[in-house]
C-alpha cells in the first residue's frame, strides 16, 4: 500500500513538472522559421519575436466574411492587452499577398485603428509559403480561391504562441466571448514569468 501510495505522490510530481505552462493548452506546434515584410516594410521573423508571448492569425483585406470579425476581435484584444501591459505582439499573416502590399496593409491596420507598435501586418511572401506555414506551423487551413472568385479559404482560428516559438493554443477568432478566454490566459502567463 506504502508503494502504490508513493508511487502516486511521485507520478503527481512528475505531472505538475510537465505542466509548465499557466493555462490548458490544445495544442503543441513548432512555428517554421519566417522572415516576412511588415506593413511598415520592415522585416520581422521569428527571431524578432524570440522571447516574447504573441497572438497570430491569417486573414486578408479584402476578405468579405470571416476577417471582418476576426480583425475587429483582434483590435479588441489589443486594446485590452494594452490595456493592461501585458507586453504581447499581435501577428496578422496575410493569405492574399499579391494583393495585400504593405501600403494596402497599413491602410487596412489603421482603418481598425491598430496600434503597430503591438500589432503586425505580414505579407511579402508567395501563397505557397504562407498556405505552407499556415498549415505546418498553426494546423490552419489556407485554400486557394475557387476559379473566378477572390476569396481565398482559411481557418479562423487565433494562436498563442510562447516565447520558444510554440504554438501552444488555438482559439475561436470570430467569436467576441473568447476575448475574455484569451485575455485570462495571457494575464496567467505573462504574469508567470
Amino acid at each position: 500500500m506504502k508503494k502504490i501510495l508513493l508511487l502516486h505522490i511521485l507520478l503527481a510530481f512528475v505531472l505538475i513538472g510537465c505542466s509548465s505552462e499557466a493555462i490548458e493548452t490544445n495544442m503543441s506546434e513548432e512555428v517554421d522559421d519566417f522572415q516576412f515584410t511588415t506593413q511598415d516594410n520592415e522585416n520581422l521573423s521569428l527571431n524578432d519575436l524570440e522571447g516574447q508571448w504573441w497572438i497570430a492569425d491569417f486573414i486578408f483585406t479584402n476578405c468579405t466574411t470571416v476577417c471582418l470579425p476576426m480583425t475587429a476581435n483582434m483590435a479588441e484584444l489589443q486594446s485590452r492587452v494594452n490595456d493592461q501591459n501585458l507586453g504581447v505582439q499581435l501577428v496578422s499573416f496575410s493569405v492574399d499577398p499579391d494583393y495585400d502590399t504593405p501600403e494596402v496593409l497599413k491602410e487596412y491596420g489603421n482603418s481598425y485603428q491598430a496600434d503597430f507598435e503591438n500589432w503586425s501586418f505580414l505579407t511579402g511572401y508567395d501563397f505557397q509559403t504562407i498556405k505552407e506555414l499556415s498549415i505546418k506551423s498553426f494546423k490552419n487551413l489556407v485554400k486557394e480561391p475557387l476559379e473566378g472568385d477572390d476569396q481565398v479559404m482559411h481557418g479562423t482560428r487565433f494562436f498563442l504562441v510562447n516565447p520558444d516559438g510554440e504554438v501552444i493554443k488555438g482559439y475561436d477568432g470570430i467569436s467576441s466571448s473568447e476575448i475574455d478566454v484569451i485575455v485570462e490566459d495571457l494575464i496567467a502567463v505573462t504574469s508567470k514569468e
